[in-house]
């Protein structure tokens, strides 16, 4: 076997679909199959178990799975250490975050990483932490950065900070600019993310504990949007500050950012990665780099 081969194995195994796969790696479905097949054919057993949802792992395909990571990532540590003995690193990190949060660090992490590590490949997505935090147990992700992590045995994960949720209105509708209640705010026409958004699982969950439930009139999932909708007259909305603060000066003149108190609203953004594939260096300093980022441009509860 080569190591091509066990790049497609890991793939394959962790994604548990082939055509999943062959997207990922950019190759044809078919030669991907015959590859694996190959692989079958020299180890004399077989490796996966075909059904009609995709692809599991046998037993032996287990134990490879196990060794194939330990393999490449032993091939990315050489890559690595001969970068830095020419005096640079290299390799490929993907990172995914929460719109909200990739408003505010993309450009400044984005520049912090070229400074620090110029000849690595930076690859920044945007997601839903429940679609996210699946992505880094499957090895689309190396690193995603979650709203309200759900523990699992397949992840590391490691709190950043928490942060209050507060009440957006267009400033022409309303006079008011104090705290607001979170029964008040149940009264409200909002516009929310739709399941499983994290903001919009807190409220609900918050407002379930007081016998309410949210008045939502208007579902969006993008911040931008959510920030337009409102600043239209079109319902009020709720967001980290952090977001608020990420727009351009023109939309927070339209709006008006309140406090939400009896009770406040918390949400808990955490770093994550796979507890089953260790990290590389390359991975190492960017999760140094979004501490540092998280610490100094967003604004903790």
């Amino acid at each position: 076997m080569d190591i091509k081969q066990i790049e497609y194995f890991v793939h394959v195994a962790e994604l548990g679909s082939f055509t999943r796969a062959s997207i990922a790696l950019d190759i044809a479905q078919p030669a991907l199959s015959r590859q694996i097949r190959q692989l079958e054919i020299e180890l004399r057993q077989p490796l996966l178990l075909r059904n009609g949802r995709g692809v599991t792992t046998t037993e032996a395909g287990k134990i490879l799975l196990e060794h194939g990571r330990g393999v490449l990532h032993q091939i990315e540590r050489v890559r690595e250490e001969l970068a830095r003995a020419r005096g640079g690193e290299v390799g490929r990190v993907a990172v995914g975050m929460p719109p909200s949060v990739s408003r505010v660090l993309t450009v400044p992490l984005t520049h912090a990483f070229r400074e620090l590590m110029p000849d690595a490949i930076l690859s920044i997505n945007e997601g839903l932490s429940f679609t996210m935090q699946e992505s880094v147990i499957q090895g689309r992700l190396d690193i995603a950065l979650l709203y309200q992590a759900r523990p699992s045995p397949d992840l590391e994960i490691h709190p950043l900070l928490s942060q209050s949720l507060h009440l957006l209105q267009a400033r022409r509708q309303t006079s008011e600019t104090g705290p607001v209640s979170l029964r008040e705010v149940a009264r409200l026409p909002l516009i929310l993310p739709g399941r499983p958004n994290a903001i919009r699982m807190i409220v609900e969950t918050e407002m379930q504990r007081l016998g309410l439930q949210p008045h939502i009139t208007i579902e969006a999932e993008a911040t931008p949007a959510i920030l337009d909708l409102v600043a239209d007259g079109l319902g009020s909305g709720i967001l980290p500050a952090s977001a608020f603060d990420a727009h351009s000066p023109r939309l927070q003149n339209d709006l008006v950012l309140r406090s939400i108190r009896d009770p406040g609203l918390l949400t808990h953004l955490s770093w994550a990665v796979s507890a089953r594939r260790p990290m590389t260096q390359v991975q190492r300093n960017l999760i140094e780099l979004i501490e540092s980022k998280v610490r100094e441009l967003i604004t903790p509860a």
